[in-house]
């Protein structure tokens, strides 16, 4: 969403309009997880995202556009996380990185190559993607809330790197590296998968 929008639906907020705030909860409810479960865990979790919803509703109107309208409302959820429950989540130690690793990831943590497309329109091939699904759950279930997180922010909120780091306290190669392992971990899950359906 480019500042123009963010000015417009901004705009919508204000006058009141009920779309638009349903709108606001749809675009950004899972972004607002993800952050809060990095900072505090699952427990408590809903509780940061609500306070964070209260604080978004009541400063609306102080919102001045100096970062966008998403980045404003993820720091306002990290620091609803922050304040009330402190810094309890352990540190990770990087692990180094190897020539294979290397080979698959950029250094800003996006792909080399494009991911093959796994979509068909068949009933085997539609049974696959939804068992393919089910392994991709299965292995985000399986990292940290940290790596989980910084994983579902950068692939699925689209959120640049720097964002992730500053959101979760972290520094960018700290992020970098949790990135990087999410993405190992989940990549060595579909390369599991794709084996035993073979």
């Amino acid at each position: 969403m480019q500042p123009s929008d963010d000015l417009q639906f901004l705009q919508c907020l204000l006058s009141g309009e009920q779309k638009a705030f349903v709108d606001l909860v749809n675009r950004y409810q899972g972004a607002m997880r993800a952050v809060a479960v990095a900072i505090v865990g699952r427990r408590h979790m809903d509780d940061v995202v609500q306070e964070a919803w209260l604080a978004v509703v009541r400063g609306l109107a102080g919102f001045q556009g100096r970062s966008s309208l998403k980045t404003w409302i993820l720091t306002i959820t990290a620091n609803a996380a922050k304040c009330r429950y402190g810094q309890n989540r352990r540190n990770e130690v990087p692990l180094p990185v190897n020539r294979f690793d290397e080979e698959r990831f950029a250094s800003d943590g996006s792909w080399q190559a494009g991911l093959p497309l796994w979509h068909e329109d068949t009933p085997e091939a539609l049974l696959h993607e939804h068992e393919l699904c089910e392994c991709l759950e299965r292995a985000l279930n399986a990292l940290s809330e940290t790596q989980r997180s910084v994983l579902i922010l950068r692939e699925r909120q689209g959120l640049e790197l720097e964002d992730i780091a500053q959101l979760l306290d972290l520094s960018l190669t700290n992020t970098r590296v949790l990135l990087h392992r999410a993405r190992l971990s989940v990549f060595a899950a579909v390369e599991s998968y794709q084996k035993m359906d073979g």
